[in-house]
């Protein structure tokens, strides 16, 4: 599904470079559910910045879902985020003055996705992760762990082939936070490739792998559970 080949990315400014990662190659399998840990400024972001096609690399090659990405025009670039990539921030990144329907539907618009379609996603993402009777709420009307919910909901109305999730429970307590690892894993095991960064040990043992990045490199590879066959057919509402 994802397969990097000494990917570097650096950020330059007039006075400074910071390498960023260097060097970094790993191969991620469909049906995988994969941690990424390491301390601030070790690189995490910016690699599923780089893996979600919202950074351009510097070096190294990289394919995903079979297809070379490195040097893909924008356009290109976005075309696959919006079909084939769901994104679940720690900051929920809700649009404030829409409601719950609307904040899911608002990615769905740019794939030109009839009315009916749109409707029937949205009505089966809210259903699956429980907030069906909160659709004409508001993000501010909602709990930290609903808006979560709600993100993760976006994610998955498009029917990604992959989630990337950026510290995913940061912003939750521990009841809630285990709730919403709970329901990336059940849309794991639904055949949905998940990467999630995280500092939460705990939360990084319940998946496949654990990669730990130093200084912009994989500096460790924890291996918790294999990864299971994925279904025979994956369900087309969300």
């Amino acid at each position: 599904m994802i397969e990097m080949q000494n990917v570097s990315k650096v950020f330059r400014t007039e006075v400074v470079q910071t390498h960023a990662l260097r060097d970094l190659t790993l191969k991620v399998e469909a049906g995988e559910f994969v941690a990424i840990t390491g301390h601030s400024g070790s690189g995490k972001t910016t690699f599923l910045n780089v893996a979600g096609l919202l950074e351009e690399l510097d070096g190294g090659r990289y394919t995903f879902d079979g297809q070379d990405v490195s040097r893909l025009t924008d356009n290109q670039r976005s075309r696959i985020r919006n079909e084939k990539i769901g994104f679940i921030f720690q900051g929920f990144n809700l649009i404030p003055d829409l409601n719950i329907y609307h904040n899911i539907e608002a990615p769905l618009h740019y794939r030109r996705m009839p009315g009916a379609e749109r409707h029937r996603r949205i009505t089966a993402a809210l259903q699956r992760v429980g907030l069906t009777t909160r659709m004409k709420h508001i993000p501010s009307q909602l709990s930290g762990g609903q808006q979560q919910r709600v993100a993760i909901a976006r994610a998955i109305c498009g029917d990604p082939r992959v989630i990337l999730a950026d510290e995913p429970t940061g912003n939750l307590d521990t009841t809630m936070s285990d709730q919403i690892m709970d329901l990336l894993m059940e849309i794991n095991a639904a055949g949905t490739t998940i990467l999630m960064v995280t500092h939460n040990p705990e939360l990084a043992q319940r998946v496949h792998r654990q990669l730990h990045i130093v200084d912009g490199k994989i500096d460790q590879i924890h291996h918790f559970k294999p990864v299971q066959p994925l279904p025979a057919v994956k369900s087309a509402a969300v």
